[in-house]
């Protein structure tokens, strides 16, 4: 087991209730681990939500946190995976003056190069959402900033791993 901290994803499988988003925050907190990126949505099965939880830590203590994560009454099941095992987006948008649109040749140019796409123009602003790895988004970020960005958000990591998951078999299991 490697003793070097690296990139992990962690999706926590659980019941949605109120106050269980504090309790999983406070098991990193309490060990002083930054969470790099947060998601919450429901999961592939109804009335189970899914956590998808980005962290910078080593093997063994991400077992750790695994094994605190699961004794929260709500939790159905946690994994964690690092990105090799994973298939990953995140998305951002940024919000942008109108007139550099029209009067800015280079900005149409890195939009197409950058494989963003523009969501709505108006006499104000315009807005540029773009999905893709975190590199691909600083970069966007990057190119776009000198122009003057108005407004900038980005989600959390979501993801799906290559191989399957067993959650539908444990829920079955779990329901029964």
């Amino acid at each position: 087991m490697s003793t070097e901290k690296n990139l992990y994803t962690i999706s926590v499988y659980t019941e949605n209730n109120i106050g269980l988003l504090n309790r999983i925050s406070a098991i990193f907190q309490r060990r002083h681990i930054n969470i790099e990126s947060l998601n919450t949505s429901p999961s592939e099965i109804e009335g189970v939500s899914r956590f998808t939880i980005v962290v910078n830590m080593t093997e063994e203590n991400i077992k750790k946190i695994i094994g605190q994560v699961e004794k929260q009454v709500e939790v159905i099941k946690a994994y964690y995976h690092n990105d090799n095992e994973i298939i990953y987006q995140e998305s951002c948008i940024f919000k942008m003056r109108s007139d550099l649109l029209f009067d800015e040749r280079e900005i149409q140019n890195i939009i197409k190069e950058s494989n963003a796409r523009i969501v709505t123009v108006n006499k104000e602003f315009f807005v540029i959402e773009k999905s893709g790895k975190k590199e691909e988004i600083e970069l966007l970020y990057k190119e776009l900033s000198s122009f003057g960005i108005m407004q900038f958000t980005r989600s959390g990591r979501i993801s799906v791993t290559k191989q399957e998951m067993k959650i539908s078999t444990l829920l079955e299991t779990y329901n029964n």
